[in-house]
């Protein structure tokens, strides 16, 4: 999962394109990057592993100068780290074209031979991004015109979306022409754009999420439809385009899970009050299976869980407790690229409050259980701090199934659901029972927000990939990118590296 903005202006951009990518560091910890063009055409790039506050410094700021501008923060889909592969990507031809990219293409293979072969361009990485800006920039430059028009963009990102396989909503820098974003033909992956009046016109924001658009002062306009294109020309006019045959709506449910804000709104559906309905679910299945419980106290994992777990303490009419203090300088441990490094990640993340937890029993609640590793230390940590029980409630339904559409699920049997009922879960991570939201719960939480989403991407609970072109074959073939064993040798690779002599 990363994070895109994008963005044309009247002034500088730079510290724009910096604050917004600040906002949206949640969904990407591993590297950054900021690309901007000027007015003679120039892009200035700075781009490196690391968060937004460590990769920009004053030098790289006055440095990226221009009107026009893309963001990007990255974490790896399949355990990589490399600044290579940090983004924006750049391709000198047709016209210079910078872009940034949130998802994941389901068939690079088949793309990455058809450029070499095919469209004679040469490829630097494994990044799906790479294989995404080059199908772009050849569709655009097959067309032969010396100034693109905005029907010569749209028509590229048609024929993009023919050959594109997967999830991905992108953000793309034309030198001396604009700024482009377009979503996949089902808008699983989110994106939106916004206004902001200053006095010397409109200026224009592309993201990920609605939260960015906020905090900078945009003016939320809408969510790009599936399969539409937006662009933005140097001039500050927006042109649009259903570039898609046959969209469908059916946005990442995760999305609401884990992943957005709660203060984003994204396809009409405000995340704060979906996970507020999951809380009053969660707490309504508890009561069917438990009428007479007797859970002394609810209390968050934070910081995803949060809003879930208040709304199903209040529903419940139990007390509402913070009892786990985070530790916020250390990264979301279920985007880290390693079995070692999540482990060693969560005491040093979390620390309890004894004096919630000590003689009570406990109802903890997350937003969901992918490896089981953090819930199952943050059970010890309970009954280490004198809990008297311990209950584990997941405001998402277990997750049994690998993700392929920009998620950086671990491949099925590395899944702590997979092959397992919820009791024999419990008695793995440790809990005196635990309890999953249903499916149709989740999916309901959602769509009250918004009705006129009719299907939601649920893959890696139910395990139907929307696209079609998902086999046992590709499955396979990410279980070998994605599996812990792999990482554990990047971690000992990495380790190594680090090593003072």
């Amino acid at each position: 999962m990363c994070g895109i903005v994008g963005i044309v202006g009247k002034s500088d951009v730079n510290v724009t394109l910096y604050d917004a990518l600040t906002v949206l560091q949640h969904r990407g910890q591993d590297s950054a990057g900021i690309v901007t063009c000027d007015n003679n055409g120039l892009f200035h790039q700075h781009k490196a592993n690391g968060l937004v506050r460590d990769v920009f410094r004053r030098r790289n700021m006055e440095a990226l100068v221009g009107n026009m501008g893309i963001g990007h923060v990255r974490y790896p889909t399949a355990g990589s780290s490399s600044p290579d592969l940090a983004q924006p990507f750049y391709v000198n031809s047709p016209y210079g074209i910078s872009l940034a990219h949130n998802g994941n293409l389901t068939n690079t293979e088949q793309l990455s031979e058809e450029l070499y072969k095919a469209d004679l361009r040469h490829l630097n990485t494994d990044s799906d991004t790479e294989v995404l800006l080059n199908i772009f920039a050849h569709e655009l430059q097959s067309l032969g015109k010396l100034r693109p028009s905005e029907k010569d963009i749209f028509a590229a990102v048609k024929a993009v979306h023919r050959r594109c396989r997967g999830g991905y909503a992108a953000c793309a820098l034309i030198a001396d022409y604009g700024v482009l974003g377009f979503r996949d033909p089902m808008g699983i992956r989110p994106v939106v754009y916004g206004e902001k009046d200053t006095p010397q016109g409109k200026e224009y924001m592309i993201a990920s999420e609605s939260v960015a658009l906020s905090v900078m002062g945009f003016r939320l306009v809408r969510d790009l439809e599936p399969g539409e294109a937006l662009y933005i020309d140097v001039d500050g006019k927006v042109h649009s385009c259903q570039c898609a045959d046959a969209p469908q709506l059916a946005p990442c449910i995760f999305e609401h899970v884990y992943f957005a804000r709660p203060d984003s709104i994204i396809d009409g559906v405000s995340i704060y009050k979906a996970r507020l309905r999951q809380g009053e679910r969660l707490a309504e299945k508890v009561m069917r299976l438990r009428p007479d419980h007797d859970i002394d106290v609810v209390i968050p994992i934070p910081d995803t869980s949060r809003v879930a777990a208040q709304a199903m303490a209040q529903t419940l009419g139990v007390k509402f407790r913070e009892g786990l203090m985070k530790n916020r300088y250390i990264g979301r441990t279920f985007i880290m690229p390693g079995q070692k490094m999540r482990a060693r990640s969560v005491r040093r993340k979390l620390n309890a409050i004894d004096l919630e937890f000590k003689g009570k029993n406990v109802m903890l609640v997350d937003d969901s259980i992918v490896r089981g590793t953090t819930c199952r230390q943050i059970i010890e940590m309970a009954r280490e701090a004198g809990a008297n029980k311990v209950y584990f409630a997941s405001a998402a339904p277990p997750v049994r199934h690998p993700n392929v559409y920009g998620i950086d699920m671990p491949s099925a049997d590395e899944l702590i659901a997979y092959n397992r009922t919820p009791d024999e879960i419990g008695e793995l991570i440790g809990a005196d029972w635990l309890v999953y939201q249903d499916l149709k719960d989740l999916v309901s939480s959602s769509a009250e927000g918004n009705p006129d989403i009719e299907r939601f991407e649920c893959s890696v609970f139910e395990g139907e990939y929307i696209t079609g072109d998902v086999d046992q074959s590709y499955l396979d073939h990410i279980h070998d990118l994605r599996n812990d064993a792999t990482r554990n040798q990047q971690d000992t690779i990495l380790d190594a590296d680090s090593t003072v002599i």
